[in-house]
């Protein structure tokens, strides 16, 4: 059993430790020597991040045999159909993109924060609350995967790796965990 850090990286913040242009950085919030992020979340992304210092740990999260679940918010209704094209696949690049889960939400939970800067709202054009789960975790693959189907992606929140949540931290909160190798 292994000791790894669950983070939940604000919007706007780089996964990694340093940054050239002075943008808001892991190093602003952990400051534990050895510990790197298994996997990435994009800037503009959101939510469960997990530090480890072994190498084991962290090719096992990032490997597609681990499911990863983000909460999205998409702009338009989202329809049947396009949870049909989710779960079939869609062609993003040079490969099959395919949701493992998809669900659509009444509302936004309750438990999501404010978001600072709010993301933009435009008058006339709903958005849609969506859970879902992928287990390829390529660069930017939600995003485009909504956006194939014609729903682009306004907010996107990681809440879970396997099955190790978010824990209620708030954005900016770590915590240490201890990892059983069959999460």
């Amino acid at each position: 059993m292994q000791k790894i850090i669950l983070f939940n990286k604000p919007f706007q913040v780089l996964t990694q430790f340093t940054d050239k242009e002075n943008r808001d950085h892991l190093g602003h919030y952990i400051n534990e020597p050895g510990y790197y992020a298994a996997g990435r979340l994009d800037y503009d992304s959101e939510g469960l991040l997990i530090l480890t210092d072994d190498g084991k740990i962290q090719h096992f999260i990032t490997s597609q045999a681990v499911n990863k679940t983000y909460l999205v918010q998409v702009e338009g209704r989202v329809q049947a159909k396009h949870v049909q094209q989710l779960r079939q696949g869609i062609k993003v690049k040079d490969y099959i993109a395919i949701a493992v889960f998809v669900e659509i939400l009444a509302k936004k939970p309750g438990w999501v924060w404010k978001r600072n800067p709010p993301i933009r709202q435009r008058k006339n054009i709903p958005t849609s609350w969506l859970s879902l789960t992928i287990n390829q975790g390529k660069n930017r693959q939600v995003r485009r995967m909504c956006a194939a189907v014609g729903l682009p992606v306004l907010r996107l929140i990681r809440t879970q790796i396997g099955n190790i949540g978010l824990s209620g931290l708030l954005p900016g909160e770590s915590k240490r965990h201890k990892f059983h190798p069959k999460e």
